[in-house]
């Protein structure tokens, strides 16, 4: 070893030794729920301490999910717009291409801003940031192993915030040569020819929304009745005659069964468990959406008193607290739902409680979903099938998009909005849309539905004109029995 390298090792190790060792909390990841706790934390008062093992930091959410799933989702808009809609609105484009190297450029560099964003709010906010892989070393101790951290910090209150993976396939290596999971496609270097997507919840659809948009021809498979399995059934179904309409393959109550990955495409047997039937699909890639596994091994979990379920998932009560007092979870390694804001309204639940206020539980059913799909789906609260098995007596109204002139204006006429309702007391159960901007209409819902306004309540909003908005006014009153201009139930 070299003087230099000796020089070197020696002065991080009395850099060790001074840093700071003891913190009022810790946070372990630095996704969309541990950044968020860290910051909380520090606003609080708290000595926070976040480790992250990334390089960068904003876990999957920034850099492997939501956000450069958004960016290559909005660069397909854009070229569907060139390449297909601008002559609607009397503009010629003659020569619209695209060039997808600079597509995931400008995908990259949505993730280094934001990235660097979150790293500067946790600086001015006075969180050591600290590298390397955290594990728990016992109650309030976590060890760390990273060239630039102590090998111990301690904490009374620690909140974990690990995240999650794609989940494999059985018997089948996603090795990102012919079969994929997300975080290859969102780096992959050419649209591929063609693609099996087994998957169709949000991820896989709108995965594979990206893929069709830039001409790949998709097939997509799901093993559920519906696509988007967790959406209320009307949406699925117009969906799906969508991404048909767009030339997309799409099976539902389907198995894939024997894939077989070969030098130049993947090959798999579709069992349509509804028809009976059998047909063979083939590809050059298969993307594996089948969900995501919370990471949660190799956290020194033994050394503590926590409860992990067969899945991998932490079980923690209505403040996040694990069994063992001062040791929090959040984010995808509870079983709650896999959401960017779920996690960080998770982290503000934790750190509230481990700073000793008093603090109002999730509200879960109160959680606004969101799929950037083309078209969009969102929606909050109950599907109308949900609402029915819990013995509600129901009265929906729904309104197309169709008979808008905001719609007609921006040549968006497919999709609807939803509202389900208890017909006895009015009060609203769940609001569903389907169709151009609807994630970010769906925002407006679940305010209302946030502070619990019924019919009679909500009806008193008046909506702008002309805007996509009114839909939801015009919903509303169809839920109630008044519709204005041809909604209905």
């Amino acid at each position: 070893m070299g003087t230099g390298r000796r020089r070197q090792i020696a002065g991080q190790i009395r850099k060790n030794r001074t840093m700071t060792t003891e913190f009022d909390l810790i946070v372990v990841g630095g996704g969309p729920g541990g950044y968020v706790a860290a910051l909380r934390g520090a606003q609080l008062g708290m000595r926070t301490a976040l480790i992250e093992k990334d390089d960068q930091l904003g876990g999957t959410c920034l850099l492997r999910g939501c956000i450069p799933t958004k960016a290559l989702l909005h660069a397909a808009d854009v070229w569907r717009l060139c390449s297909k809609g601008a002559r609607t609105f009397g503009i010629q484009v003659p020569e619209a291409t695209f060039d997808w190297k600079k597509i995931q450029k400008r995908r990259a560099l949505a993730t280094t801003k934001g990235s660097k964003g979150v790293a500067l709010l946790l600086q001015e906010a006075g969180v050591t940031v600290l590298r390397g892989h955290g594990r728990l070393a016992g109650p309030g101790r976590v060890s760390v192993e990273g060239p630039d951290a102590p090998p111990v910090v301690s904490a009374p209150k620690i909140i974990l915030a690990t995240g999650s993976k794609p989940a494999g396939l059985p018997g089948i290596e996603v090795d990102g040569d012919r079969v994929w999971h997300s975080d290859h496609l969102l780096g992959c270097t050419e649209v591929p020819k063609s693609m099996i997507v087994l998957g169709a919840g949000a991820v896989g659809l709108e995965l594979a929304s990206i893929m069709q948009s830039f001409g790949c021809r998709v097939t997509l498979v799901e093993l559920e009745s519906q696509v988007l399995p967790l959406e209320d059934a009307d949406c699925a179904q117009e969906v799906t005659q969508a991404l048909k309409r767009q030339g997309m393959k799409v099976h539902t109550q389907t198995r894939a069964r024997e894939i077989e990955v070969r030098a130049a495409g993947v090959k798999c047997v579709l069992d349509d468990r509804a028809a009976g039937t059998r047909s063979i699909a083939e590809a050059e890639y298969l993307l594996a959406a089948v969900g995501r596994r919370p990471l949660t091994r190799d956290l020194g979990l033994d050394s503590v008193a926590v409860v992990v379920d067969r899945r991998g998932y932490l079980q923690v009560d209505s403040a996040m607290q694990t069994p063992q007092e001062g040791l929090y979870a959040i984010g995808d390694i509870v079983p709650t739902p896999q959401l960017a804001h779920v996690a960080s309204h998770e982290a503000l639940v934790a750190v509230a409680h481990a700073a000793g206020q008093s603090v109002a539980p999730v509200r879960y059913h109160r959680v606004p979903s969101c799929t950037y799909s083309h078209p969009e789906v969102a929606s909050v609260g109950l599907t109308e099938a949900a609402a029915a098995q819990a013995g509600h007596l129901l009265k929906c109204g729904r309104f197309p998009f169709s008979a808008l002139g905001k719609a007609a204006i921006l040549n968006e006429p497919r999709g609807f909005i939803k509202v389900v309702s208890d017909q006895e007391s009015g009060q609203v159960l769940g609001v569903h849309m389907v169709g151009a901007r609807v994630t970010e209409m769906i925002a407006a819902a679940t305010t209302a539905f946030g502070f619990g306004a019924d019919l009679e309540t909500w009806n008193e909003v008046i909506h702008p004109h002309p805007t996509l908005s009114e839909a939801l006014g015009e919903a509303l009153l169809a839920a109630s029995g008044r519709p204005l201009h041809g909604g209905g139930s």
